[in-house]
Order: C-alpha cells, then sequence, then structure tokens
C-alpha cells in the first residue's frame, strides 16, 4: 500500500529525546514480503537510468533543474457507469480497504481512508466531478464573489435532510464552518483560510466575509471543510461525534469495529434515495494487497482500493474483475525533520543534526535520488516521477513548478565534503510495513548509495506512523498526499510556518509570502507564476523532496457496477448496485 497522509492538527505529546533506532537495518535490505522477485527488481536502480524525456532549464539559485518527462500514456477509467444494464435492488456491498481509516470526524480526520467512508455519510457543499471539475453538491451553485473578493455567498439547497431527520439550512452551514475553524484539533482551519466571519444571511445564502481574497475556498468546500454536520448530532456528542456521525449521504454509520470494519446502511431520507441501491456496504479492514486480490477473485469482497502495482496488470486481464484508473492530484515524498519537536503546526525548533541543519545535506540527498529508475523499476512504470506537490495536469503548473534537480551522485558526494559530514552518511527513513512501501524503500535504498548515503530503513504500523510524522518522531519518513484540486490544499499547510501539515517543521518567509500572495490572486497565470517561486524556494531547502506521483487504481467484481474513483483517489459507492444476472 502506498501511505497516504492527510494529517494535520492533533498533536502528540512532544518527544523529549531523540535517540538511535535499535530496529533500523542500516546498509542492508530488509526482507520482502514478495521473495527474490522483487529484491532483484530492487537492485536494478543500480544500472543506467531508464531513458525518460526531461527538459533541463536553469532556475534563478544556481544549479541546474530537470522537469520530469510524460508518463505512458494510460488512458483514465473512472467509473463503470450503471448505464441502462438492470440492477438488483438491496444487498450488502464488502469493499477491501487498504488501511484503518483514523475518526470519522470531518473535522479532525486526517486520512485519505476516512474519506472512502465519509464519501457514503457525508455530502459536502461541492464535489469534483470525474474531469476534476467542481460540481455544486449540497450547494445549489457556485459561491458568488464580490467586494474584491472578500465576501463569498453560498446558496444552499432546500428540502435535505440529515440522517437524524433535521433540516440542513444556512444556519447548519455556519455551524460546521464555526467548528472547523474554532475546535482545538481542527485540521480545516487552515484551509479555509483568514476568515473574519460567517452569517446565515437567510434559511437558504450563507455569507462568508474574509480580511484578505481567499481564491482556495471553493476548492477546500469540494472536500472535508465542506462536509456539512448536523448541529443536532453536534449538540448532543460534541467532541464524540465521530462516535455516530451524522450528515446527508445516501448512507448512515451504523457501526464500527476497530481494525476490522466499518458498516453504513441506505438512509431512507436521502434527497435522492431513489438513486441508492444497496442496503449496505461494509468497509473491511485489508492492509495487503495479495490478500485484497486474493478476496476480489473469491468474491468475498466486490470492491478493493490502492491496486499493487504488481498485480494490476493481471487483474485486469480477468473476466470476472474490472481495474479503474485516473491520474493523481496528489505525490509521494521523503519529509525531512528540520524543526517538528512539539509537533506539527507549533513552533518550530531547531534539531542538532547534520540533516536537519545543513540545507547542503539535503540538496545532497535530493542529487542521489534517481526517481526514473525508481519509478520504473519499483512500479512496473504505472506510476510518474514527481518533484512537485502541483500535478502536471493542474492549469498552477509550471516549468517553475515541476523542475527536479537532477540526478547526479557525483554532486551529491561533493555536497557531503563541503557540509564535512561523514560519507556514507547515515539517515533512518520511517516507512509504512506493508509490501509496497517497503519494496520502495528498499530500491531507494540501493539508489542512494552512490550519492553516498546510508539508509537504514524503519518499518512502522500505518496508523501508528502517522501519529509519529505529527508527532515530529522521525528523522526522514516516506508518506505521501491524495491531492486537492488547487494547489493551495498541497502546498499551504505542509510548507508554510505553523501550517497544520508541516510535520517538518519548515519556517521560511519566501515561501510564507509567497503562499499568501498566491491565496490572495485569483488569477490563474499570476497564481501559477507565484507557485513557481515558491517551489524554487523550496528546492533549495528541501523540507521535502518530491518522488512520484502514483496512480489511483482500483478494481470490483464485474456483478457490480457504477463503482467510480476520481482524480481526488476517492472510491465513489454511493450509486454502487448489484447487477440482475444474464
Amino acid at each position: 500500500m502506498v501511505g497516504f497522509v492527510e494529517r494535520s492538527a492533533e498533536r502528540p505529546a512532544a518527544r523529549r529525546t531523540r535517540t538511535t533506532r535499535p530496529h533500523a537495518t542500516r546498509g542492508a535490505v530488509l526482507p520482502n514480503r514478495r521473495g527474490p522477485a522483487t529484491a532483484t527488481r530492487s537492485r536494478r536502480v543500480r544500472g543506467p537510468l531508464l531513458a525518460l524525456a526531461a527538459a533541463v532549464l536553469l532556475l534563478p539559485g544556481c544549479y541546474a533543474v530537470q522537469v520530469p518527462g510524460p508518463a505512458p500514456e494510460r488512458p483514465d477509467q473512472p467509473s463503470d457507469a450503471l448505464g441502462d444494464r438492470a440492477v438488483r435492488e438491496g444487498g450488502e456491498l464488502v469493499m477491501g480497504l487498504s488501511a484503518e481509516p483514523d475518526k470519522l470526524d470531518p473535522t479532525t480526520s486526517s486520512s485519505l481512508y476516512t474519506r472512502y467512508v465519509m464519501n457514503t455519510i457525508c455530502e459536502k457543499l461541492y464535489d469534483i466531478d470525474a474531469s476534476g471539475e467542481v460540481v455544486p453538491q449540497l450547494a445549489s451553485a457556485l459561491p458568488t464573489i464580490s467586494d474584491g473578493g472578500r465576501t463569498v455567498t453560498i446558496p444552499v439547497r432546500d428540502g435535505i435532510r440529515f440522517a437524524d431527520g433535521t433540516d440542513l439550512d444556512a444556519q447548519a452551514v455556519r455551524t460546521t464552518f464555526e467548528r472547523n475553524l474554532t475546535l482545538k484539533t481542527s485540521a480545516r482551519r487552515s484551509e479555509l483560510g483568514p476568515i473574519s466571519s460567517v452569517e446565515a444571511k437567510d434559511a437558504r445564502t450563507v455569507v462568508v466575509r474574509y480580511e484578505t481574497p481567499f481564491a482556495p475556498l471553493t476548492a477546500a468546500l469540494a472536500d472535508r471543510a465542506g462536509m456539512i454536520m448536523s448541529p443536532k448530532a453536534l449538540d448532543e456528542l460534541g467532541d464524540s461525534f465521530a462516535t455516530r456521525p451524522t450528515c446527508v449521504g445516501p448512507f448512515s454509520f451504523v457501526s464500527r469495529v476497530p481494525q476490522t470494519s466499518i458498516t453504513v446502511k441506505r438512509d431512507p431520507l436521502y434527497y435522492a434515495a431513489d438513486q441508492v441501491h444497496l442496503d449496505s456496504i461494509t468497509y473491511r479492514i485489508m492492509a495487503d494487497a495479495n490478500i485484497r486480490a486474493a478476496n476480489l477473485r473469491s468474491g468475498d469482497i466486490q470492491v478493493a482500493d490502492t491496486i499493487s502495482t504488481q498485480d494490476v496488470d493481471a487483474l485486469a486481464k480477468e473476466r470476472d474483475l474490472g481495474v479503474l484508473q485516473t491520474s493523481s492530484l496528489g505525490y509521494q515524498a521523503m519529509t525531512i525533520n528540520l524543526g517538528n519537536v512539539d509537533g506539527a503546526g507549533e513552533p518550530p525548533k531547531q534539531i542538532d543534526t547534520p540533516l536537519a541543519k545543513d540545507p547542503r545535506v539535503r540538496l545532497a540527498l535530493a542529487y542521489a535520488v534517481d526517481r526514473d529508475a525508481l519509478v520504473n523499476s519499483v512500479f512496473n512504470n504505472w506510476y510518474q516521477p514527481a518533484c512537485s506537490p502541483i500535478p502536471p495536469t493542474s492549469p498552477y503548473a509550471s516549468p517553475a513548478g515541476e523542475a527536479c534537480v537532477p540526478h547526479d551522485p557525483a554532486k551529491a558526494r561533493e555536497l557531503l565534503q563541503q557540509a564535512g559530514v561523514e560519507i556514507p552518511f547515515p539517515i533512518t527513513v520511517k516507512t509504512s510495513n506493508t509490501a509496497e512501501s517497503l519494496r520502495f524503500a528498499q530500491a531507494l535504498q540501493a539508489s542512494l548509495e552512490p550519492g553516498g548515503f546510508a539508509l537504514q530503513i524503519e518499518p512502522v504500523e500505518y496508523s501508528t506512523l502517522l501519529d509519529q510524522q505529527t508527532a515530529g518522531d522521525f528523522d526522514a519518513i516516506l508518506l505521501g498526499w491524495s491531492g486537492r484540486i488547487d494547489p493551495h490544499g498541497n502546498m499551504n499547510a505542509f510548507l508554510t510556518t505553523g501550517g497544520g501539515n508541516n510535520y517538518a517543521g519548515y519556517s521560511n518567509e519566501v515561501v510564507d509570502d509567497g503562499m499568501a500572495e498566491a491565496a490572495r490572486s485569483t488569477d490563474t497565470a499570476e497564481r501559477a507564476e507565484i507557485y513557481g517561486k515558491v517551489m524554487t524556494q523550496v528546492r533549495e531547502d528541501n523540507p521535502i523532496i518530491y518522488l512520484y506521483r502514483v496512480r489511483n487504481i482500483a478494481a470490483y467484481t464485474r456483478d457490480v457496477g457504477g463503482v467510480e474513483i476520481f482524480p481526488d483517489a476517492v472510491v465513489r459507492l454511493g450509486r454502487a448496485a448489484f447487477l440482475q444476472e444474464g
């Protein structure tokens, strides 16, 4: 399983000291669940760089950078539409979920896998469609912007009820906004920007006022910040909302067995209940990709997310199975801990190690990474090298924003010598203990050796890894982000001082000022230019070394139709159905 992290404001207790980790393995490849074949693939990264077209350009700063070449042509297939096929009403659909979701609370949740469940029980003011365009969901139209971008007016749909029978209105929207802005553990605060007030102008109109314009709002409301919670349930449950999440959706929450499953049932109060066919959905936790594939083949589950690139080609050839795939808005990366001592979002403090203190060491690490060879050897050419949090399909992409520090092991060793550190320079990197994550970490370990690095791999269970990342309990960590349609959602909280997802403890005025300036602009070209300048600075400092971009891949049994997966990586089951035989 590729690690997708969406951690933010929850802050575990800070570490007191940094210690040597006894379970790390220095200079040795860890055992691989897939056996010798994958170990052979890992060794291939020592060979010549696999040929991919790349443009080289010079940016202000002092070194050549490369723009990654295009990935192989893989047409998106985001859904298996029901069309006019006859459906069998009712039934329980089981989805194999590759990781345990965190709390089912839109304000605090921070895992991609939570969004899968939330998609069926908590609709948003806006959503995205298969092409990544924002469309109204609980809002009746896109927002109206006035007062130079400082006032945003959102129309709310009429005739909609929460799963507890209460009405959705503008006041309910305002209640959700206020909770997202004021709850101490909120992960949504920075996503909503510098709001000065939220007003329910009338039953169907919400007015959001800003101190300064905030262009990314609509995109934020197409994700968890836009999930509207029942005020009645919030009054009753408070901080325990996740124990009985109550929103608007085709399904409503039934039960959760930790580390095992989550069950939802069809909601008869849903405004489009006639379009909902299943009686219930059970999300069964299956961390191992081999087990998910085996359960698909046996029919014990009907849908599985995050299909391994080792399995996808074989699954696609099976008559009884279908594969969905789309490009990704997100990225996978290595985050370096520069100053996250008291938890993500807290003021950074200097960590006294060469990796944290000396940008030459981190720049050397960036030079040592061979993205093209890694992606081709580890992921069978299914994924794409990436050097930026901005996807190349974004209107905000630019050559400066996408540029890469080129692979140059000799330059990496030269920088390490300038920094006066031992060579090979040891780094402990934490990663998820799944087969695919370990396979990549092992290949990275071999790839970095010529550049003068000795990578020590420390496997950690996924949910524990998320907590350790938030707490700052790492030197370097391999995890990713599933992505948002506006670059603000991929950058601001991770790179700005005090950002809720700033796991690196990074602080740079150029980045802070640039991100604030971009958020104030409504001009796409201007924002793209600003993000390019921000990324130029990030490449100098390397708090995050971006590595690759996945394809979102899900599989399903062909007795089911209506399954969808969009570029936001969320598998959508709200309109899925079992098909009639014949």
